[in-house]
């Protein structure tokens, strides 16, 4: 069983009856919307068409916003209805990126996200969902898509229908007939600065990449606002993590990489800065929930199928194997600090690269989705780990002073690898639209005055060559040209629009 929406936009009118009646039925908040009606117009005066696009939650067969959520508070019921519980919900919003359809919205007052879902208590009591009652000129027919005998069933199989972003592989149940390509593409239409009735949401006003062209003549006029839910918090918390990562991944190699034990710092150096990091990683992500004291949830209700609980293993275990091998050095068991030192390496790697597979459930951010990210969080993490094992160097604060060639060679090396993969992130071929489209933001994004993406390089690679013979800053230099990347990163790949 599958409950399903067909919409005849051969018949809509654009009403937004839909909208209301959902808002009334649910008590959607002022400013968000679990059903919106888009308006896009097409061509030149007086020759002019306005389309529209009635958007919500797709229920889709294979629900991306249910595998990532970290405390089930999501759900694929056996009637297909993706269904919500608000009070499990800790207000992470991983939802909303995994959702390529903006069918998700953060409730600030409840401190936990909304979307539609089906009116599944009219539907138990064997009623219409509220939007499906109130259209006055039956655009919207919801029933079983799996019953082959149903009016809807039937709709899909005597018309032409589409849906959107079907290159996300969700399998949608939300089908359109008559809907413009246009309109269904997000992006493809140019957003003007004001709409028809309203200027446009003060979020995402970023301007739109030059690089990415739009359909001739083609405006939306008339569309919900969005959020970019994450923002700085896990900007820094890449760069945190990369940092406690890199310290674990080098700590083995120590006297290889010229870091001597011959002082308290040098002797404790890679798991006191392992230890640190994680822990403020781990504030990082707990501070940057809605509901920062329900964290406790992904460990009363785990969803093991996302990685946002299996990153808080992997950073669990982490937190308790550098005190541990802190402990044995004090004790002056040396052998088994060394060999938990190895131990660690495995663990450094998966807390620098689980990332990569959290973000690949987020199936609205295709630029995060690279298939370089895992090689590239890991190159981050060994150029944050050499800048801090330079920075505990004998001397590094003096300038001139000469240092073991292998931790300059190894920082070189990640140096021009971080370089490369952003190179290609930028300007390398992305096989989707919603991809090419974050790619061009990525040369935009500002934090203040400052130009992210060319101050990262600048800072990153001629910075770190002319302070080669003062080193010690380097451990300065890195982490922020690395953070005004991420943050670019990350702001980029929520700026194409979904909708």
């Amino acid at each position: 069983m599958q409950y399903g929406f067909v919409i005849n936009h051969e018949d809509c009118i654009g009403c937004h009856a839909c909208t209301v009646a959902c808002k009334a039925e649910n008590s959607v908040p002022v400013a968000s919307f679990r059903t919106s009606v888009k308006y896009t117009e097409q061509g030149l005066f007086p020759d002019v068409r306005r389309m529209f696009l009635v958007q919500r939650c797709n229920h889709c067969t294979d629900a991306p916003c249910v595998t990532i959520c970290p405390v089930n508070a999501l759900e694929k019921r056996k009637d297909g209805i993706v269904d919500l519980d608000r009070d499990a919900c800790i207000g992470c919003r991983a939802c909303m990126q995994a959702c390529p359809y903006d069918a998700i919205h953060l409730n600030e007052d409840l401190g936990a996200v909304e979307k539609c879902h089906y009116c599944a208590h009219r539907i138990e009591k064997s009623l219409e969902p509220a939007c499906v009652n109130v259209c006055p000129v039956g655009a919207i027919v919801s029933g079983d898509m799996d019953d082959p005998g149903s009016r809807i069933s039937l709709m899909v199989l005597n018309n032409e229908t589409k849906v959107r972003r079907p290159e996300q592989g969700t399998g949608p149940n939300v089908r359109y007939i008559g809907a413009s390509d246009v309109a269904l593409h997000p992006g493809s239409a140019a957003r003007p600065e004001t709409y028809i009735w309203s200027d446009r949401s003060p979020h995402k006003r970023d301007p739109w990449p030059e690089s990415v062209p739009t359909t001739p003549h083609a405006r939306t006029v008339l569309d919900a606002g969005h959020k970019v839910e994450w923002g700085w918090p896990v900007a820094l918390y890449l760069v945190t993590k990369g940092i406690a990562a890199g310290a674990g991944i080098l700590a083995p190699f120590a006297a290889f990489l010229g870091l001597e034990y011959g002082s308290w710092a040098q002797r404790y150096m890679p798991e006191v800065v392992a230890l640190l990091f994680t822990a403020i990683t781990c504030f990082l992500l707990v501070e940057d929930l809605a509901k920062p004291m329900a964290f406790y949830r992904m460990v009363t209700r785990p969803n093991w199928k996302s990685w946002l609980v299996k990153g808080g293993v992997i950073l669990g275990l982490y937190m308790a194997t550098n005190p541990l091998a802190i402990i044995l050095r004090m004790l002056d068991a040396n052998g088994a600090a060394d060999v938990l030192r190895w131990i660690n390496l495995p663990l450094g790697l998966a807390v620098a690269g689980y990332t990569a597979f959290l973000f690949k459930q987020c199936k609205g951010r295709d630029l995060w989705e690279s298939k370089w990210l895992l090689p590239h969080l890991i190159a981050q993490a060994v150029l944050l780990g050499s800048a801090v094992f330079v920075a505990f160097q004998s001397n590094a604060w003096q300038f001139g002073v000469e240092h073991n060639v292998m931790i300059k060679l190894l920082l070189a090396a990640s140096m021009i690898a971080h370089s490369v993969i952003v190179t290609n992130e930028w300007k390398g071929h992305h096989e989707t639209d919603n991809a090419k489209q974050a790619a061009g933001f990525l040369g935009t994004v500002r934090c203040g005055l400052i130009p992210c993406f060319s101050s990262s390089l600048l800072i990153v690679t001629a910075l770190t060559c002319f302070l080669w013979f003062f080193p010690g800053l380097l451990i300065l230099t890195i982490p922020f040209g690395l953070y005004l990347y991420e943050y670019a990163f990350i702001r980029a790949g929520q700026l194409p629009p979904l909708s």
